[in-house]
């Protein structure tokens, strides 16, 4: 394909995780804004379709089977895993996409992205010897402290049709439904409760089960809101810690699927979470949103009059994956409820 010519089917690739895509969903306004004609399709790991299914910038989504490779690896499998890789390439390859675009720039999304056999291929910030694979490569810049900086900048250098390139998230239509029946059973309404994502993969993002507690208490004292409390299945024994002697904390912890629990924040009042995927949805739904954050700083600025971020920019900070504390999590202990309320008020009145 030319550089210049304007592409007729183009490939997005970003895989996972849940918040990176939230963040990476303007890129596919653009794209459509910029080639109305053209079809999108979207890679993305299996099991996190619900993100980007309703999407109307996107016209089909390609699976990728992450999971099933793997444990046909760990089995030696080889054969069969050799099948499946041939399987995806078999259906990339008969796509004949001229444009690809690696947005995570690691060797996975880059070998990826080669598969399609786009003969343009544009990796973002690609590391791990993934620029071997593209045709050319975007350095990841960007303002940083600005939400989706970096695939702002990627959208820039492609010469798209950015517009405001906010996070935007469209619920799976079957969805709404099953999460209304959930809510509804704990006694919920739409836009009458405040949902908390209190759990990611890292300690050192999280709050701390006490201040959560308090917090949730006093949501329901002052700002007369009930909680609902998301996370994965992984997170049930932490969220029984967490609500043990709360009163007022619906649990919905691993007991909805992904759409469900894209609706849930898209009816929330208010959102309030750690630095995990459903925080950001708030963000992407428009929602009032406070987002806490400690040992990492992906945003400062969320675009949005009535979103929010806490982070005390202590000098440790960000460490990202590698605490100097000792565990104490000082970023995040610092943080008190009152100042998690005063920023809850401050955007539900926004």
């Amino acid at each position: 394909m030319n550089a210049g010519a304007a592409p007729q089917r183009i490939l997005i690739v970003r895989a996972s995780a849940i918040g990176d895509i939230v963040f990476a969903s303007p890129l596919a306004n653009a794209l459509r804004r910029t080639y109305p004609r053209a079809h999108i399709a979207w890679l993305v790991e299996r099991g996190l379709e619900d993100l980007l299914v309703a999407d109307p910038s996107i016209d089909s989504l390609i699976a990728w089977p992450r999971s099933e490779w793997r444990q046909l690896w760990r089995a030696r499998r080889y054969a069969a895993l050799f099948a499946s890789v041939h399987a995806l390439r078999a259906q990339l390859r008969a796509q004949r996409f001229d444009l690809a675009l690696d947005l995570q720039g690691l060797l996975k999304s880059g070998a990826l992205t080669w598969m399609s056999g786009a003969a343009r291929r544009v990796g973002l910030n690609s590391r791990e010897g993934s620029g071997l694979l593209m045709s050319e490569v975007v350095a990841g810049h960007g303002r940083i402290e600005r939400i989706s900086s970096e695939y702002l900048h990627l959208a820039q250098a492609l010469h798209l049709q950015d517009g405001d390139f906010i996070p935007g998230l469209h619920v799976p239509p079957d969805a709404r439904d099953s999460a209304r029946a959930m809510l509804t059973s704990h006694g919920l309404a739409c836009g009458a409760y405040v949902a908390i994502a209190p759990f990611t993969t890292r300690a050192q993002k999280h709050w701390f089960d006490d201040a959560w507690r308090e917090l949730a208490q006093r949501i329901e004292q002052e700002l007369r809101l009930p909680v609902v409390m998301l996370g994965s299945p992984a997170d049930r024994a932490r969220a029984q810690a967490l609500r043990s002697g709360v009163r007022g904390i619906a649990d919905l912890v691993g007991s909805t699927r992904l759409g469900e629990a894209m609706a849930v924040i898209e009816g929330a009042r208010l959102v309030i979470g750690v630095d995990t995927g459903l925080t950001h949805m708030g963000i992407g739904f428009r929602r009032p949103t406070v987002a806490l954050f400690g040992s990492t700083r992906p945003y400062l600025d969320t675009c949005r009059e009535n979103a929010q971020v806490i982070w005390l920019g202590l000098d440790c900070a960000p460490c990202r994956r590698r605490p100097t504390c000792g565990g104490a999590f000082t970023c995040m202990r610092q943080i008190s409820p009152q100042a998690v309320l005063e920023r809850a008020r401050q955007v539900l009145e926004r």
